[in-house]
Protein backbone atom coordinates (compact mmCIF):
# COMPACT_ATOMS: atom_id res chain seq x y z
CA UNK A 1 0.00 0.00 0.00
CA UNK A 2 2.71 2.49 0.78
CA UNK A 3 4.04 2.20 -3.04
CA UNK A 4 0.48 2.69 -4.43
CA UNK A 5 0.17 5.18 -2.09
CA UNK A 6 3.19 6.95 -2.87
CA UNK A 7 2.90 6.88 -6.95
CA UNK A 8 -1.04 8.50 -6.14
CA UNK A 9 0.59 11.51 -4.27
CA UNK A 10 3.30 11.95 -6.70
CA UNK A 11 1.02 11.70 -9.52
CA UNK A 12 -1.05 14.41 -7.92
CA UNK A 13 1.53 16.96 -8.14
CA UNK A 14 3.64 16.02 -11.32
CA UNK A 15 5.57 18.36 -13.04
CA UNK A 16 6.67 20.65 -9.47
CA UNK A 17 9.85 20.53 -8.94
CA UNK A 18 10.83 19.46 -5.70
CA UNK A 19 14.23 19.80 -5.25
CA UNK A 20 14.30 23.43 -3.48
CA UNK A 21 11.50 22.73 -0.71
CA UNK A 22 13.99 22.80 2.12
CA UNK A 23 15.82 25.95 1.03
CA UNK A 24 12.33 27.49 0.77
CA UNK A 25 11.33 26.03 4.13
CA UNK A 26 14.52 27.25 5.64
CA UNK A 27 13.43 31.29 4.29
CA UNK A 28 10.04 31.09 5.38
CA UNK A 29 10.72 30.36 8.71
CA UNK A 30 13.79 32.22 9.01
CA UNK A 31 11.55 35.31 8.22
CA UNK A 32 9.46 34.15 10.84
CA UNK A 33 12.08 33.64 13.10
CA UNK A 34 13.06 37.60 12.74
CA UNK A 35 9.53 38.99 12.68
CA UNK A 36 9.20 37.24 16.23
CA UNK A 37 12.75 38.51 17.39
CA UNK A 38 11.96 42.46 16.10
CA UNK A 39 8.69 42.30 17.92
CA UNK A 40 10.54 41.07 21.02
CA UNK A 41 13.81 43.39 20.76
CA UNK A 42 11.55 46.19 19.91
CA UNK A 43 9.06 46.03 22.95
CA UNK A 44 10.70 44.09 25.60
CA UNK A 45 13.83 44.23 28.27
CA UNK A 46 15.37 41.67 26.34
CA UNK A 47 16.86 45.15 24.40
CA UNK A 48 18.42 46.42 27.40
CA UNK A 49 20.34 43.40 28.30
CA UNK A 50 20.06 40.96 31.55
CA UNK A 51 18.12 37.82 32.07
CA UNK A 52 14.49 37.64 32.07
CA UNK A 53 11.99 35.09 32.62
CA UNK A 54 9.37 34.19 29.83
CA UNK A 55 6.50 35.86 31.92
CA UNK A 56 8.10 39.14 33.20
CA UNK A 57 8.46 39.54 28.74
CA UNK A 58 5.12 38.21 27.85
CA UNK A 59 3.89 41.11 30.60
CA UNK A 60 6.15 43.68 28.98
CA UNK A 61 4.12 42.71 25.77
CA UNK A 62 1.21 42.69 26.99
CA UNK A 63 -0.31 39.62 26.36
CA UNK A 64 -3.54 38.52 27.21
CA UNK A 65 -3.40 35.26 30.21
CA UNK A 66 -3.89 32.44 27.72
CA UNK A 67 -1.38 33.80 25.53
CA UNK A 68 1.22 34.14 27.72
CA UNK A 69 2.47 31.09 27.40
CA UNK A 70 3.42 31.85 23.12
CA UNK A 71 5.94 34.07 24.31
CA UNK A 72 8.02 31.28 26.16
CA UNK A 73 7.00 29.18 23.02
CA UNK A 74 8.77 31.84 20.69
CA UNK A 75 12.12 32.41 22.92
CA UNK A 76 12.10 28.45 22.84
CA UNK A 77 12.51 28.63 19.16
CA UNK A 78 14.31 31.49 19.20
CA UNK A 79 17.40 29.69 21.34
CA UNK A 80 17.09 26.64 18.96
CA UNK A 81 17.75 28.80 15.70
CA UNK A 82 20.39 30.52 17.74
CA UNK A 83 18.98 34.07 17.94
CA UNK A 84 18.53 34.19 21.53
CA UNK A 85 20.52 33.15 24.76
CA UNK A 86 18.59 30.59 27.71
CA UNK A 87 20.42 30.46 30.83
CA UNK A 88 20.15 27.20 33.30
CA UNK A 89 17.27 28.54 34.89
CA UNK A 90 14.66 29.40 32.01
CA UNK A 91 15.55 32.98 31.58
CA UNK A 92 16.51 34.05 28.23
CA UNK A 93 19.02 36.67 27.44
CA UNK A 94 21.16 38.18 24.21
CA UNK A 95 17.99 38.65 22.29
CA UNK A 96 19.65 38.74 18.42
CA UNK A 97 18.29 42.11 16.85
CA UNK A 98 17.38 41.80 13.18
CA UNK A 99 18.69 44.64 11.08
CA UNK A 100 16.27 46.90 8.82
CA UNK A 101 17.78 45.38 5.39
CA UNK A 102 17.64 41.69 6.70
CA UNK A 103 14.14 41.86 7.34
CA UNK A 104 13.94 43.51 4.09
CA UNK A 105 16.46 40.94 2.30
CA UNK A 106 13.86 38.03 4.65
CA UNK A 107 10.56 39.63 2.97
CA UNK A 108 11.83 39.83 -0.62
CA UNK A 109 13.15 36.11 -0.63
CA UNK A 110 9.55 35.42 0.29
CA UNK A 111 8.24 35.30 -2.99
CA UNK A 112 10.33 32.94 -4.54
CA UNK A 113 10.18 30.39 -1.50
CA UNK A 114 6.31 30.23 -1.23
CA UNK A 115 6.22 29.36 -5.40
CA UNK A 116 8.84 26.92 -4.48
CA UNK A 117 6.56 25.11 -2.06
CA UNK A 118 3.52 25.67 -4.12
CA UNK A 119 1.97 27.78 -1.81
CA UNK A 120 -0.16 30.45 -3.43
CA UNK A 121 -0.49 34.18 -2.79
CA UNK A 122 -2.61 34.00 -0.01
CA UNK A 123 -0.46 32.13 2.37
CA UNK A 124 2.33 34.13 1.98
CA UNK A 125 -0.11 37.14 2.92
CA UNK A 126 -1.46 35.69 5.66
CA UNK A 127 2.33 35.31 7.12
CA UNK A 128 2.86 38.59 6.53
CA UNK A 129 -0.26 40.07 7.95
CA UNK A 130 -0.03 38.16 11.19
CA UNK A 131 3.36 39.12 11.75
CA UNK A 132 2.73 42.97 11.33
CA UNK A 133 -0.76 41.63 13.73
CA UNK A 134 1.77 40.30 16.66
CA UNK A 135 1.18 42.73 19.33
CA UNK A 136 -3.29 42.49 19.00
CA UNK A 137 -3.04 38.76 18.53
CA UNK A 138 -1.21 38.78 21.72
CA UNK A 139 -3.57 40.87 23.23
CA UNK A 140 -6.33 38.90 22.14
CA UNK A 141 -7.68 41.65 20.12
CA UNK A 142 -7.68 39.90 17.38
CA UNK A 143 -8.29 36.24 16.59
CA UNK A 144 -6.24 33.69 14.81
CA UNK A 145 -9.63 33.10 13.07
CA UNK A 146 -9.68 36.42 11.97
CA UNK A 147 -6.26 35.44 9.19
CA UNK A 148 -7.33 32.18 8.63
CA UNK A 149 -11.03 32.54 7.62
CA UNK A 150 -11.39 36.64 6.74
CA UNK A 151 -14.90 37.79 6.30
CA UNK A 152 -15.76 34.04 7.04
CA UNK A 153 -14.03 32.56 4.01
CA UNK A 154 -11.52 29.45 4.05
CA UNK A 155 -9.43 30.98 1.49
CA UNK A 156 -6.73 31.27 3.99
CA UNK A 157 -6.99 28.02 5.83
CA UNK A 158 -7.17 26.07 2.24
CA UNK A 159 -4.10 27.69 1.66
CA UNK A 160 -2.57 25.92 4.44
CA UNK A 161 -4.11 22.98 4.80
CA UNK A 162 -5.03 21.86 0.93
CA UNK A 163 -3.36 24.52 -1.75
CA UNK A 164 0.52 23.60 -1.66
CA UNK A 165 2.55 20.77 -2.73
CA UNK A 166 2.97 18.55 0.64
CA UNK A 167 -0.77 18.75 0.97
CA UNK A 168 -1.80 17.50 -2.15
CA UNK A 169 0.56 14.71 -2.25
CA UNK A 170 -0.38 13.42 1.03
CA UNK A 171 -4.23 14.08 0.51
CA UNK A 172 -3.69 12.52 -2.86
CA UNK A 173 -2.04 9.31 -1.25
CA UNK A 174 -5.09 9.13 1.51
CA UNK A 175 -7.98 9.23 -1.37
CA UNK A 176 -5.80 5.76 -3.12
CA UNK A 177 -5.87 4.20 0.76
CA UNK A 178 -9.29 5.13 0.57
CA UNK A 179 -10.01 3.60 -2.73
CA UNK A 180 -7.72 0.19 -1.80
CA UNK A 181 -10.07 -0.23 1.22
CA UNK A 182 -13.63 0.60 -0.67
CA UNK A 183 -12.49 -2.16 -3.28
CA UNK A 184 -11.61 -4.76 -0.64
CA UNK A 185 -14.81 -4.07 1.40
CA UNK A 186 -17.44 -6.69 1.99
CA UNK A 187 -19.76 -4.51 3.07
CA UNK A 188 -21.25 -0.81 2.70
CA UNK A 189 -18.48 1.58 3.97
CA UNK A 190 -18.59 2.94 7.55
CA UNK A 191 -15.81 5.99 7.78
CA UNK A 192 -15.81 8.63 11.13
CA UNK A 193 -13.67 11.38 10.41
CA UNK A 194 -12.51 13.47 13.57
CA UNK A 195 -11.88 17.32 13.46
CA UNK A 196 -12.71 17.56 9.89
CA UNK A 197 -12.19 21.60 9.88
CA UNK A 198 -13.32 23.13 6.78
CA UNK A 199 -12.92 19.47 4.99
CA UNK A 200 -9.20 20.12 2.75
CA UNK A 201 -8.65 16.70 2.99
CA UNK A 202 -12.56 15.56 2.47
CA UNK A 203 -12.81 17.31 -0.25
CA UNK A 204 -10.59 14.24 -1.73
CA UNK A 205 -11.84 11.51 -0.46
CA UNK A 206 -15.53 11.83 -1.13
CA UNK A 207 -14.95 11.67 -5.17
CA UNK A 208 -13.17 8.08 -3.93
CA UNK A 209 -17.11 7.31 -2.57
CA UNK A 210 -18.85 8.28 -6.01
CA UNK A 211 -20.76 5.40 -7.13
CA UNK A 212 -19.59 3.18 -4.04
CA UNK A 213 -21.58 1.75 -1.25
CA UNK A 214 -21.59 3.43 2.11
CA UNK A 215 -23.28 3.38 5.08
CA UNK A 216 -22.22 6.64 6.24
CA UNK A 217 -19.57 9.07 6.19
CA UNK A 218 -19.87 10.78 10.10
CA UNK A 219 -17.96 14.70 9.60
CA UNK A 220 -17.48 15.54 13.00
CA UNK A 221 -15.86 18.90 13.92
CA UNK A 222 -15.81 20.48 17.59
CA UNK A 223 -17.17 24.17 16.06
CA UNK A 224 -20.16 24.19 14.89
CA UNK A 225 -19.13 26.69 12.00
CA UNK A 226 -17.65 23.97 10.07
CA UNK A 227 -20.87 21.84 10.18
CA UNK A 228 -22.56 24.48 8.82
CA UNK A 229 -19.70 25.27 6.00
CA UNK A 230 -19.45 21.73 5.41
CA UNK A 231 -23.10 21.08 4.42
CA UNK A 232 -22.92 23.76 1.95
CA UNK A 233 -19.97 22.54 0.37
CA UNK A 234 -21.03 18.56 0.47
CA UNK A 235 -24.32 18.22 1.47
CA UNK A 236 -25.84 15.32 2.63
CA UNK A 237 -26.83 11.77 0.90
CA UNK A 238 -24.69 9.37 3.19
CA UNK A 239 -22.97 12.33 4.38
CA UNK A 240 -23.66 12.69 8.63
CA UNK A 241 -22.84 15.44 10.97
CA UNK A 242 -21.95 15.71 14.38
CA UNK A 243 -20.06 17.66 16.92
CA UNK A 244 -17.44 16.14 18.57
CA UNK A 245 -14.30 17.03 21.13
CA UNK A 246 -12.22 14.71 20.78
CA UNK A 247 -10.58 15.74 24.35
CA UNK A 248 -13.76 13.70 26.04
CA UNK A 249 -15.09 10.30 24.82
CA UNK A 250 -15.21 8.76 21.12
CA UNK A 251 -18.44 8.01 19.57
CA UNK A 252 -19.22 4.59 21.10
CA UNK A 253 -19.57 2.05 18.22
CA UNK A 254 -17.09 -0.88 18.84
CA UNK A 255 -16.18 -3.04 16.32
CA UNK A 256 -18.07 -0.86 13.34
CA UNK A 257 -15.82 1.17 11.67
CA UNK A 258 -13.73 0.69 8.67
CA UNK A 259 -12.03 3.83 8.73
CA UNK A 260 -11.14 6.63 10.75
CA UNK A 261 -9.78 9.91 9.37
CA UNK A 262 -8.21 12.58 11.78
CA UNK A 263 -6.57 14.90 9.32
CA UNK A 264 -3.95 17.45 10.73
CA UNK A 265 -6.13 17.51 14.24
CA UNK A 266 -5.09 14.05 16.80
CA UNK A 267 -1.84 16.64 17.77
CA UNK A 268 -5.06 18.53 19.46
CA UNK A 269 -5.42 16.13 21.51
CA UNK A 270 -4.35 15.93 25.59
CA UNK A 271 -3.24 11.99 25.42
CA UNK A 272 -2.63 11.14 21.44
CA UNK A 273 -1.94 7.67 22.58
CA UNK A 274 -5.48 7.57 24.54
CA UNK A 275 -7.12 8.79 21.51
CA UNK A 276 -5.50 6.13 19.24
CA UNK A 277 -6.79 3.76 21.27
CA UNK A 278 -10.13 4.87 21.45
CA UNK A 279 -9.77 5.48 17.67
CA UNK A 280 -8.90 1.30 17.20
CA UNK A 281 -11.43 0.64 19.31
CA UNK A 282 -13.88 1.81 16.71
CA UNK A 283 -12.37 -0.10 13.87
CA UNK A 284 -14.37 -3.58 12.62
CA UNK A 285 -11.45 -6.50 11.97
CA UNK A 286 -8.90 -4.94 9.07
CA UNK A 287 -10.43 -1.17 9.80
CA UNK A 288 -7.85 1.26 9.19
CA UNK A 289 -6.89 4.68 11.51
CA UNK A 290 -5.37 7.19 8.51
CA UNK A 291 -3.71 10.08 10.21
CA UNK A 292 -2.03 13.55 8.12
CA UNK A 293 -0.08 14.89 10.89
CA UNK A 294 2.87 17.30 11.34
CA UNK A 295 5.90 15.78 13.17
CA UNK A 296 7.97 19.13 13.80
CA UNK A 297 6.59 22.49 14.13
CA UNK A 298 8.15 25.37 11.98
CA UNK A 299 8.60 28.72 12.94
CA UNK A 300 6.59 30.02 10.11
CA UNK A 301 3.57 28.49 11.78
CA UNK A 302 4.54 30.31 14.82
CA UNK A 303 2.36 33.30 14.62
CA UNK A 304 -0.67 32.07 14.11
CA UNK A 305 -1.30 28.19 14.95
CA UNK A 306 -0.28 28.86 19.07
CA UNK A 307 -2.81 31.19 19.17
CA UNK A 308 -5.47 28.67 17.68
CA UNK A 309 -4.18 26.25 20.54
CA UNK A 310 -4.66 28.85 23.71
CA UNK A 311 -6.41 27.67 26.36
CA UNK A 312 -9.69 29.43 27.15
CA UNK A 313 -8.49 30.46 30.39
CA UNK A 314 -5.39 30.55 32.52
CA UNK A 315 -1.47 31.57 31.44
CA UNK A 316 -1.03 27.36 30.81
CA UNK A 317 -0.15 25.86 27.37
CA UNK A 318 -2.50 23.32 26.33
CA UNK A 319 -2.62 20.40 28.58
CA UNK A 320 -0.83 17.43 27.20
CA UNK A 321 -0.04 14.19 28.73
CA UNK A 322 1.73 12.12 26.28
CA UNK A 323 5.35 13.26 26.70
CA UNK A 324 5.21 16.62 24.74
CA UNK A 325 6.85 18.61 27.48
CA UNK A 326 6.50 22.02 27.76
CA UNK A 327 5.04 23.70 25.35
CA UNK A 328 5.88 21.12 22.29
CA UNK A 329 2.68 21.02 20.30
CA UNK A 330 3.78 17.96 18.04
CA UNK A 331 4.89 14.21 18.40
CA UNK A 332 7.76 13.45 16.42
CA UNK A 333 7.54 10.94 13.61
CA UNK A 334 8.96 8.01 16.02
CA UNK A 335 6.41 9.15 18.12
CA UNK A 336 3.60 8.54 15.80
CA UNK A 337 4.81 5.50 15.10
CA UNK A 338 5.12 4.26 18.34
CA UNK A 339 1.94 5.24 19.87
CA UNK A 340 -0.17 3.69 16.63
CA UNK A 341 1.71 0.55 17.51
CA UNK A 342 0.81 0.47 20.93
CA UNK A 343 -2.65 1.04 20.41
CA UNK A 344 -3.19 -2.39 18.27
CA UNK A 345 -2.40 -0.81 14.67
CA UNK A 346 -0.06 -2.03 12.96
CA UNK A 347 1.80 1.23 10.28
CA UNK A 348 1.41 0.04 6.32
CA UNK A 349 1.61 3.67 5.03
CA UNK A 350 4.23 6.09 6.44
CA UNK A 351 5.35 8.63 3.78
CA UNK A 352 6.82 10.87 2.15
CA UNK A 353 9.89 8.74 2.41
CA UNK A 354 12.69 9.47 4.04
CA UNK A 355 14.63 10.50 0.39
CA UNK A 356 11.65 12.60 -0.87
CA UNK A 357 12.31 16.62 -1.16
CA UNK A 358 8.76 16.81 0.24
CA UNK A 359 9.83 15.22 3.88
CA UNK A 360 11.63 18.54 4.62
CA UNK A 361 8.08 19.67 5.18
CA UNK A 362 7.52 17.82 8.42
CA UNK A 363 4.17 16.46 7.21
CA UNK A 364 2.99 12.79 7.10
CA UNK A 365 0.77 10.30 6.42
CA UNK A 366 0.41 7.30 8.37
CA UNK A 367 -2.15 4.39 8.11
CA UNK A 368 -2.43 1.88 10.10
CA UNK A 369 -4.73 -1.51 10.25
CA UNK A 370 -6.09 -3.12 13.35
CA UNK A 371 -4.01 -5.99 14.21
Amino acid sequence: MNVLADRAGRAAISGADTSGVAEAIGRLDRLALLGIATELHRRTRLRNGGTHAPDQLALDLGAAERHRWIVAHWLDALHEEGLAGRAADGRFHDLYGPRRAELTAARTGMESARIALGYPPDLATMLLRSLGMLPELLRDEIGVQALLYPDGEPGAAEAVYRDNLVSRYLNAAAAEVLRDLAEQAGRPLRILELGAGIGATTADLLPVLAGRPVEFYLFTDLSPFFLDTARRRFGTGFLRYALLDISTDLPRQPGELDLVVAATMAHNAPHVGRLLEQAAALLAPGGRVLLIETVREHPQSLTTMPFALSPRKGTRPPERHDGRAGTRTYLRREEWLGWLERAGLRVEVDLPRDADPLAAMSQRLFVAIRR
